[in-house]
């Protein structure tokens, strides 16, 4: 799941201790980060996603005047 941002810390010279430290998240965060785990804070999720440069977006949710 995480493989793509995973190479794009791997071709910026990233270590686990790195990433962590540029996200503001521990080294724990990253581990589990990388191995999958369903239980993780989106916010710390997010943190990764914008040290590593990238966005996340979101698509297929009503918009105003198409109703609900």
């Amino acid at each position: 799941m995480w493989s793509p941002a995973w190479r794009s810390a791997r071709k910026l010279n990233l270590t686990q201790p790195q990433l962590a430290l540029a996200a503001g998240v521990g080294v724990r965060f990253i581990v589990d980060l990388e191995a999958g785990k369903p239980t993780l804070r989106l916010e710390n999720i997010l943190r990764v996603l914008h040290a590593l440069g990238g966005e996340l977006q979101v698509g297929g949710l009503p918009t105003p005047g198409r109703g609900v």
